[in-house]
């Protein structure tokens, strides 16, 4: 979520910048896929939908470009669909009513397109049936997350702050010191409106939340009463009050099947320091381990995802990425890290479209709220989206820019590469493999963004064959292309 950048940047850890990283191809290299080490299977690409959603949420054409794989008129241009399968839905956190003399307090900076309405407004009836819910609100962000699903998206429910009467100070952007901001009395209630929310959603909307997660970004400091968003600082200490009481009130509701999802740090470091401070009951309650990628080519990943996946065994997700290069080499880059190191089963972006040029794949005008350019970083997302498909079974590539995915049924490989330096030759060693065909002649597909500008945008190319087990491919300086391997077997 955008904030704070220049400060992770310079806290991030040094090991990831010099040890992790060196896999950078600089010079002609060689990578080697292996087939016989595996980081599991592959789940899906998302992107939250507020705030973008607040505004555009009812539009088919936006839901057809990020949810499906079709090709989508806009602006003159024909976008490939990026094939997006998972939704995250925030659950708001405002509301303008006034119950027993108490109303909201707003930040003076809080922009109203980011000003998410809740449901519950009123605290003194928890019956959702009655006149303290209003089903009706946040018409727009639900208008999308009921088209993704039907073009067929996964959902989970999460909630950037509890609603503003649950907050101390009535206001859902923070504490004036950025401290805990939830009422100890109304851990419960937190957990119940997010409940409620899922099981309404289920009987009235069509969508059952397959998890839902009660925090943001929890332990960072930046939810302050002056914020441009809605955030709620609630420690560790906090997470573990309210954890019990998402999961009863799940329970209650008939809910069992719905799992939890935690803590969604904005770090990997941060995530690894929240998740290691739990005890063992309140672990036991997460289902799904979720972690925020801000920390960009810093910190740990590989410490996280020894302490989540191999010594937990817990499923983890990068739930939430994004990044001021609007040419989309950085967030490729550190996507094939997370690929490297982190080995997350699906990966969202912040928001696909913001008014933010260099946030956004497709920029929109925060004053007018039209709809603008396609941002470069769109075809990158493009590359990793349309190609590593839900189902495939994630390889070891053993460097930090190309990441491999197995489709066994179709017996295709899937490569997508990242050159951040000048061109080059990349060969690519599928020795590995017990057969390796390709297509025609041996020809490999392959798909070419220039992130520079000026050139390829998701441009496809049928010029490249195997040699043998062999595929070395020309990259462009600043390139990012895909590569789909066909008659492939292990």
């Amino acid at each position: 979520m955008i904030r704070r950048r220049a400060v992770l940047a310079a806290a991030g850890g040094t090991f990831l910048g010099s040890a992790l990283a060196t896999g950078t191809a600089r010079a002609d290299a060689t990578i080697a896929v292996n087939p016989g080490t595996t980081y599991g299977r592959w789940d899906g690409w998302g992107t939250s939908l507020a705030w973008w959603a607040n505004v555009f949420g009812a539009r088919d054409d936006f839901a057809d470009a990020f949810f499906t794989t079709k090709s989508v008129a806009y602006n003159g241009r024909t976008l490939p669909g990026l094939g997006l399968n998972i939704a995250r839905y925030n659950l708001g956190a405002c509301s303008w009513n006034s119950v027993e003399g108490d109303s909201m307090v707003a930040s003076p900076n809080i922009p109203r397109f980011k000003q998410i309405e809740g449901f519950w407004q009123d605290w003194n009836n928890e019956d959702p049936a009655s006149s303290a819910w209003k089903w009706s609100a946040d018409a727009a962000q639900r208008a999308a997350l009921v088209k993704a699903t039907s073009r067929g998206a996964v959902s989970e429910l999460f909630a950037n702050s509890p609603m503003w009467w649950m907050c101390l100070n009535h206001n859902p952007s923070g504490a004036a010191d950025g401290g805990n901001n939830l009422q100890s009395w109304n851990y419960r209630q937190h957990a119940s409106h997010l409940a409620a929310t899922a099981l309404y959603a289920k009987n009235n909307w069509g969508v059952n939340f397959a998890t839902v997660d009660p925090f943001n970004e929890p332990s960072s400091n930046w939810w302050t009463a002056t914020g441009r968003q809605e955030g709620c600082h609630m420690d560790a200490t906090v997470q573990s009050a309210v954890l019990p009481h998402l999961r009863s009130e799940l329970d209650k509701r008939g809910l069992t099947g719905t799992r939890i999802s935690a803590s969604d740090e904005t770090s990997y470091d941060l995530a690894r320091t929240t998740w290691n401070s739990f005890s063992s009951s309140t672990k036991g309650l997460v289902g799904r381990f979720n972690v925020h990628g801000y920390q960009g080519s810093g910190g740990r990943r590989d410490l996280l995802y020894t302490d989540v996946v191999t010594t937990a065994r817990k499923q983890l997700w990068n739930s939430e990425y994004g990044d001021s290069d609007g040419t989309g080499l950085t967030m490729a880059s550190n996507l094939c890290l997370d690929f490297r190191w982190l080995h997350p089963t699906a990966w969202c972006y912040w928001q696909v479209m913001d008014p933010s040029a260099g946030w956004a794949m497709i920029h929109y005008d925060e004053n007018t709220l039209q709809a603008g350019a396609v941002q470069t970083k769109y075809y990158v997302m493009a590359q990793f989206s349309r190609h590593i498909r839900p189902g495939m079974t994630i390889l070891d590539t053993g460097v930090g820019y190309a990441v491999a995915a197995l489709d066994t049924a179709a017996r295709r490989l899937v490569i997508v590469a990242v050159n951040t330096g000048a061109a080059q030759t990349l060969t690519f060693d599928l020795s590995r493999f017990g057969t390796v065909t390709g297509g025609t002649g041996g020809l490999v597909r392959r798909w070419n963004t220039a992130t520079a500008g000026g050139g390829d945008l998701y441009t496809e190319r049928a010029d490249t064959y195997l040699s043998g087990k062999l595929l070395r491919v020309p990259f462009g300086a600043g390139t990012v292309q895909t590569l789909q391997v066909d008659g492939v077997a292990v």
